[in-house]
């Protein structure tokens, strides 16, 4: 399960016949461009570069494509010809995330000056109620595929409770590592499920460094890592966001999005979902704008973008935004090159900001966001009035968990309007007659 090395690589990198992964047929270095056959790794043994998967997507008729999907499945099962996964997927046990709602905004969007429709996609309604679902749906198959046994993660809280849960659904022993100081609800979410939670005395950086350590070692053996060693298929799962959101507007692209960035990865596959999109012919081409949202307390990218360097510095984070709070984000100079090859930027906003922005998104358009929707639509707001978003553009802002998961970013300043005694005097005296 450790980084392929050349004398075990198939030069033809064809796929072994026993793994069916559905129209995946290789792993492709994002660098060097070398192909490897499909299998638990995760760099390029020439010159470890991350891999990605690689298709042969569906051609023919787009009219007849888009017709398969919408008579699918209402997860993201019915993009399932687009992703690593066999054809029967939808008939096995898993949590079937995806076809959460993209709601029109108009509150909101008058509120922050927008005119050209403003829509929240709201990932709060998966089966964890976090955008994570997607990516471990997609490792689980992977994990299945290759005879895994356990399937494991390092996380910031929402990937524990999804692969806890996708586990349950799926048979399987699960073992997830977290950083000690998590948000009290995603550490009771991740334990509920009856898996191994471990917490380490530490940040996300080190306790991820802690699971490579884990997959070299024979303790590993039989071990699914769905953000390591099975990175490859995890990742593509975020690429359903981009599908959705298309065919939610009508098979059309948005012209702007605003997505957060942790590691980096939805950003980047996002904008590949897009791209396949445009390259089956299910949308027209014409330009998007991607633009990526941090939290100043660890914002090494948004640092990166403003001084016009290629290289993303590692920062150790301190924000309340936890599920965004990777120091050293592995895909932070793909994250670079996609805002600055599409016109886009990225920002971060102050806890202070974050706080205000998930009030905002609940007062406006009754959507409870964790910290992580905060910042997105605090970079929203920041990149409005810097003039960066387009406010006559259609825009789209994504929500990617459930603000119950981090109630103590709120609950110093929420709370009962008044207390009062059972009469309708005290309810008068207090002013709310």
């Amino acid at each position: 399960m450790s980084v392929l090395t050349s004398a075990n690589a198939d030069e033809s990198a064809e796929t072994p016949a026993a793994v069916d992964l559905g129209p995946a047929s290789a792993l492709s270095c994002r660098e060097c461009g070398e192909r490897f056959p499909l299998g638990p790794i995760f760099a390029c043994a020439s010159c470890f570069g991350p891999l990605e998967v690689a298709y042969d997507l569906p051609g023919g008729d787009p009219e007849a494509l888009r017709r398969t999907i919408e008579a699918g499945p209402n997860s993201i099962w019915r993009y399932a010809p687009l992703l690593p996964v066999p054809a029967d997927v939808a008939e096995k046990p898993n949590l079937n995330p995806g076809c959460t709602p993209l709601v029109r905004a108009d509150r909101l969007a008058a509120e922050l000056g927008v005119t050209g429709g403003l829509h929240i996609k709201d990932d709060s309604g998966n089966p964890t109620h976090s955008f994570k679902d997607r990516v471990v749906a997609n490792a689980v198959e992977a994990a299945r595929a290759f005879g895994f046994t356990t399937l494991s993660c390092s996380s910031t809280g929402n990937l524990a409770g999804a692969v806890g849960a996708a586990a349950a659904r799926a048979g399987l022993r699960s073992c997830v590592f977290i950083p000690h100081d998590l948000e009290q609800g995603k550490v009771v979410m991740a334990a509920v499920y009856g898996g191994e939670l471990v917490a380490i005395e530490g940040t996300y950086d080190d306790v991820n460094r802690f699971c490579s350590e884990l997959i070299g070692d024979p303790i590993g053996e039989g071990w699914g890592f769905v953000n390591v060693n099975l990175r490859p298929y995890y990742a593509e799962g975020s690429k359903t966001l981009a599908y959705e959101i298309c065919e939610q507007l009508g098979w059309k692209l948005p012209d702007q999005l605003v997505i957060p960035i942790a590691s980096g990865s939805q950003l980047t596959k996002i904008d590949k979902g897009l791209k396949e999109l445009i390259k089956l012919g299910l949308v027209e081409d014409r330009p998007y704008k991607i633009f990526g949202a941090q939290a100043e307390g660890c914002s090494p990218v948004a640092r990166a973008f403003k001084d016009g360097h290629d290289v993303v510095r590692p920062v150790k984070p301190d924000t309340i935004a936890k599920s965004l709070a990777i120091g050293n984000p592995a895909d932070g100079p793909y994250v670079l090159d996609i805002a600055r090859r599409t016109g886009g930027a990225v920002e971060d906003v102050d806890d202070e900001q974050i706080v205000a922005a998930i009030k905002l998104l609940a007062r406006t358009e009754g959507i409870f966001a964790e910290t992580a929707g905060g910042v997105t639509v605090g970079v929203t707001r920041k990149l409005l009035a810097a003039g960066l978003l387009d406010p006559a553009a259609t825009t789209v802002v994504l929500n990617t968990g459930d603000g119950l998961k981090t109630l103590d970013a709120v609950a110093s300043t929420t709370g009962p309007s008044a207390t009062i005694r059972p009469n309708l005097d005290s309810f008068r005296e207090a002013g709310l007659a």
